[in-house]
């Protein structure tokens, strides 16, 4: 099935707005997962909608939150969530990060006792009107295993830096801390397929190709899968994205962070409140002149991109294949797999709304 991203945008709209949601963040909610699917993203589109409804019956997401700012200091806020969906709490803690670099040029949000926040580019993009580098990271469901361990300890905790450059050409670097990302098993596991060898082990810390494992208590490894390819550098890049995000906020960090997964129920003992992110931004004209920098932002990306490639292949940009299929399917429409139509049908039965 591919359908037009403005029709499957409306209908994310209308089921969030059917559970009780606002106006405003159901129309946030609707732009952050239609994003991921134009993008290419699909592990964090529109297939996770049924994993947000399921923590919305089940209380776990606050539908109507009354969000609480601190203003520690003068370009430091945090944010108590009070339970929000991750997609508009860090949304709207961007957005007054925006703010305050207007007058000072950068500006960072803690933001605890959340949810699950999608897909990160969406929310350190945000500053790209505004000629700001954004930044935005979480803490995730606890499946990755420390370098060296066997126990689930961290989440897949993404990072994005996302740098604006000219004429649509910018940098986005988004990436799992993890070799693989969750989402990725989920769709292996919709066609049917093994996974690559380095992904993930079972619960006795041997290699597994299943893309079940982790509902029979295996675990995915950091980025670099072994001690031979640098398992440390993303076991290191995972913690300190759960520090930052949790650890420096409030949140619950480490084994505690709230699973999004429905294999795994949230531990009662957690020392913090809810999932943890951290965003933030900085103004570009506050390092070099904005557009001697962004001219040579072009430069860096030119040279790059003409430097010697492999056989059959080329040199690519962080962030320029998911803008070349963000192009493609807002031309041609977002393809969605059987099983994940399938999903949407129940959705659109159950609550009455039109797929």
């Amino acid at each position: 099935m591919v359908v037009n991203h403005s029709h499957l945008s409306e209908f994310i709209k209308a089921v969030f707005l059917k559970k009780g949601m606002s106006m405003q963040h159901a129309e946030i909610c609707a732009d952050v997962l239609s994003f991921a699917d134009l993008r290419g993203i699909d592990s964090h589109g529109v297939a996770r909608l049924s994993g947000y409804l399921r923590l919305i019956d089940a209380r776990r997401i606050n539908i109507n939150p009354v969000f609480k700012w601190e203003h520690r200091k003068k370009t430091q806020i945090r944010l108590d969530a009070d339970g929000s969906i991750g997609l508009v709490s860090a949304h709207y803690a961007m957005q007054e990060c925006i703010k305050i670099t207007h007058d000072y040029g950068t500006a960072w949000s803690g933001i605890f006792n959340s949810n699950h926040f999608g897909v990160a580019a969406h929310h350190a993009m945000q500053g790209f009107p505004h000629n700001y580098i954004g930044l935005a990271m979480t803490n995730a469901s606890p499946l990755v295993v420390p370098a060296n361990g066997v126990e689930r300890m961290l989440g897949t905790n993404p990072i994005c830096v996302a740098i604006p450059g000219k004429n649509g050409r910018s940098f986005v670097l988004d990436m799992a801390t993890s070799t693989a990302a969750n989402g990725k098993l989920e769709i292996a596991q919709r066609s049917k397929k093994s996974i690559p060898e380095g992904w993930a082990i079972d619960s006795e810390g041997l290699v597994s190709t299943d893309p079940k494992i982790l509902s029979e208590k295996g675990s995915l490894l950091p980025l670099g899968s072994d001690a031979e390819h640098g398992i440390h550098k993303g076991y290191g890049l995972g913690a300190w994205v759960d520090i930052f995000s949790a650890v420096l906020t409030g949140g619950s960090w480490g084994p505690w962070a709230p699973p999004f997964v429905s294999f795994l129920q949230p531990k009662i003992d957690a020392p913090g409140k809810g999932l943890g992110h951290f965003v933030g931004c900085w103004d570009m004209d506050g390092f070099n002149d904005l557009e001697e920098t962004q001219n040579q932002l072009d430069a860096w990306m030119d040279r790059f991109k003409s430097s010697q490639a492999l056989p059959n292949s080329e040199v690519l940009i962080p962030g320029e294949p998911e803008l070349k299929m963000q192009n493609e399917r807002l031309e041609n429409g977002i393809p969605i797999g059987s099983e994940v139509w399938q999903d949407l049908m129940n959705i659109s039965k159950e609550l009455n709304v039109k797929l």
